[in-house]
């Protein structure tokens, strides 16, 4: 027999309060789950099924009520550098090494980056920044970021504040290698320009806002 749209609509919704369940990344947990809740809330009214329409619409408000807090909650950036012979920097690269490898598969860490940087926000170590300068260009070798703080507010951070620092610097542009699509996706939203194949390319300049 087949589904009614009622059914359907009871699938679509648990289907997407599992998704959100698997999501790591809080912003995005919020969303989806708060989508998944608005659908069961509608699919229990039109079942005539209250409690589950009233449940899942008091999970909404919630998700609303911690996404305003999110988004209007304001936030400590800071850099710390730290040295190529960090114990904690190849400790932090281990920790997260399969996911590093999962966006960066290419990443092998070899000593020789002249800019090594955590990424703290309100003293929490947020991602990892590794760079190597040549000339006026800085070419990224990682720029992670750990699954709980995946929002671009991180990559905001880099390539809006720390402009200034790159351009006192001799940087004039930066190169990117986007071997993922998840990684790529986050190059193009920051501001980065494909050049050729996985390159992406930002031009820094002190009229510019990026």
């Amino acid at each position: 027999m087949e589904a009614t749209i009622l059914e359907w609509v009871g699938y679509t919704a648990s289907v997407t309060i599992c998704v959100s369940m698997a999501i790591s990344s809080i912003v995005k947990f919020r969303w989806i789950n708060l989508l998944g809740a608005l659908t069961f809330s509608i699919y229990g009214f039109l079942i005539g099924a209250l409690p589950v329409g009233f449940l899942n619409g008091f999970i909404v408000i919630v998700d609303m009520y911690y996404l305003f807090i999110i988004y209007n909650k304001k936030e400590i950036f800071e850099t710390i550098e730290i040295e190529n012979n960090s114990n904690y920097l190849s400790r932090f690269l281990d920790f997260h090494s399969t996911e590093i490898k999962k966006h960066f598969p290419s990443f092998i860490y070899n000593n020789e980056n002249t800019l090594n940087l955590f990424i703290l926000r309100n003293s929490a170590v947020a991602g990892i920044f590794l760079a190597q300068k040549k000339n006026n260009i800085l070419e990224i070798k990682l720029d992670y970021v750990i699954p709980e703080y995946r929002d671009l507010k991180n990559g905001k951070y880099i390539y809006t504040k720390l402009k200034n620092k790159f351009l006192d610097d001799g940087i004039t542009k930066i190169i990117a290698l986007g071997e993922s699509k998840k990684y790529s996706n986050y190059l193009k939203k920051i501001g980065f320009k494909k050049d050729t194949d996985n390159t992406f390319i930002m031009i820094l300049k002190k009229s510019e806002n990026i």
